[in-house]
């Protein structure tokens, strides 16, 4: 039989900049070889001292490397860390009116500290994950997910093992960090000033002392890896603004065969393998159709190439 058991100790005491997280978590829970301990990213901002007055918008620029999406007042944006969330992951609830809360500086750096100073205090060897909540693409609500993580396997890579019919597993990687987060935040609750919990029955999930692990970063596709760069609208802004800033979140150049057929689909032009080695597209006659075919190429990770013919247009794969 498979168990695990997740508990969130009453009794946390408010959090102020400065204050030790160790000790506070000390007395609330007895902890074992093997636990996970859950902290959410909040506690760890106050006692970083990440809490300022003022609004979302105030610190949203500065905590923002990337616009992904906007709809009216809503902002996705991608942080520093990698992360894509709503306003940057600022917060302006469970702390006083008129403040904000904003991500810790490093999630994974502030794990490794609390799963350090847990060791020496208690000598167990746990793991720490810190969590945030956020929502999903395609889906209503939110879930907490693992945004530092220290001494723990923050995934299971299954690929290239088989199931019990036989089949081999070719991309399975469960991310059990997120998954644990979200589990937490089950006996956490949103209103019940619970911000710690222990989740125990994982050991194998728990790296020993002296390793500290991947940490949560791990988890974030890299930019220009990710199939959804930027949302549907901006999407369509940016390529046709072909600022080639705007390049890295549209991913690798497509195959030419991809680019050739969007063109046809999107604005009925054929398009022709081109170049010594055919690794260039040309599009004979494209009157009036030059800023769109612009684009699509731009989408694509390609570019247009200067010519002095006054009918063709050639495209390339764009250069780093």
């Amino acid at each position: 039989m498979s168990r695990i058991e997740v508990f969130a100790p009453d009794g946390a005491p408010e959090i102020r900049a400065g204050d030790d997280l160790v000790e506070m978590v000390v007395p609330l829970v007895e902890l074992a070889d093997g636990d996970i301990v859950v902290v959410t990213s909040k506690v760890i901002s106050k006692a970083e001292g990440r809490v300022r007055t003022g609004t979302r918008d105030d610190a949203l620029a500065e905590e923002t490397v990337r616009v992904v999406a906007r709809r009216g007042e809503t902002r996705i944006v991608r942080t520093r860390h990698g992360l894509t969330m709503a306003a940057a992951g600022i917060d302006a609830s469970n702390v006083a009116a008129g403040s904000i809360v904003l991500l810790p500086l490093d999630p994974d750096a502030s794990a490794r500290g609390l799963r350090t100073g847990l060791r020496h205090r208690t000598g167990r060897n746990v793991a720490v994950i810190v969590t945030d909540t956020a929502g999903r693409a395609w889906r209503e609500g939110q879930t907490d997910i693992a945004i530092g993580a220290a001494g723990l396997l923050v995934s299971e890579d299954l690929a290239g093992r088989v199931d019990g019919y036989g089949n081999l597993l070719e991309v399975t990687l469960p991310a059990v960090a997120d998954e644990l987060a979200g589990a937490a935040e089950l006996a956490q609750g949103k209103l019940g000033g619970r911000p710690f919990a222990v989740v125990r029955g994982r050991a194998d999930l728990v790296l020993p002392p002296e390793v500290t692990g991947p940490g949560a970063r791990a988890l974030v596709r890299a930019d220009g890896a990710d199939l959804f760069g930027y949302g549907a609208r901006e999407a369509v802004v940016r390529a046709l603004r072909g600022d080639p800033a705007d390049r890295l979140p549209f991913g690798a150049p497509a195959p030419a065969a991809d680019l050739a057929a969007a063109i046809t689909s999107a604005i009925g032009l054929v398009a022709s393998r081109s170049g010594p080695d055919g690794g260039e597209l040309v599009v004979t006659r494209p009157a009036g159709l030059k800023r769109p075919l612009a684009a699509l190429a731009f989408a694509h990770g390609w570019e247009v190439l200067e010519t002095d013919s006054a009918s063709d247009v050639r495209l390339r794969p764009a250069r780093p």
